[in-house]
């Protein structure tokens, strides 16, 4: 798949503008998240519209996400639960989140590392029953029971194995996605 041209623009705008070097970056946000650990808090949105698919439909949906530049992502049901799955379904929007938050922190680490990255892709695998979303099993869960990652990295420089993991380790520890998988938080839902 080939990135929206407006979206290749705005990355190669932000390369050009500004530092390429995450730890210029990463400084003064670190001295201002240590002086006003307030400031550190984020939140993170995406939310669903029936502008264009009806709320009545029940096999597609469409959802908003991003702040600078928002992406519209249709959405369906997967067809292992009577959807249609040509479209990304929920279980694919969370592996695309899980690959990209660890992605971009062995970017980032790398970067702060000083290691040049020749080749970098993740993979992600998330394996679920349905009989528990369709309440057909007894005792089946309903959610993902299994999740595999790969990453394949190359380096300019042919850095050793064992750099090479302790790289992804730490980008391990730093990926938000993958931490609040292992530990999730409590989950608070309002209807309105």
């Amino acid at each position: 798949m080939v990135l929206d041209p407006s979206h290749l623009r705005h990355i190669q705008s932000v390369t050009d503008a500004k530092s390429g070097c995450i730890l210029d970056r990463q400084l003064p946000l670190r001295q201002c998240y240590h002086d006003a650990p307030d400031a550190a808090w984020v939140q993170d949105h995406a939310r669903t519209v029936d502008a264009q698919v009806p709320a009545n439909h029940p096999l597609h949906g469409h959802v908003l996400c991003g702040e600078g530049i928002p992406v519209d992502i249709p959405v369906s049901v997967h067809k292992a639960v009577g959807g249609e799955s040509d479209f990304p379904c929920p279980g694919e929007l969370l592996a695309a989140a899980l690959a990209s938050c660890l992605d971009t922190a062995i970017r980032m680490i790398a970067n702060l590392k000083g290691i040049e990255l020749s080749h970098l892709e993740v993979r992600v695998s998330l394996g679920a029953d349905v009989r528990g979303a369709l309440v057909t099993g007894d005792d089946v869960p309903v959610g993902f029971q299994t999740a595999q990652m790969k990453v394949d990295l190359k380096t300019e420089c042919g850095v050793p194995r064992p750099h090479l993991m302790a790289l992804v380790g730490a980008a391990e520890r730093s990926c938000v996605i993958l931490q609040t998988l292992r530990a999730p938080p409590n989950v608070e839902i309002e209807c309105s």
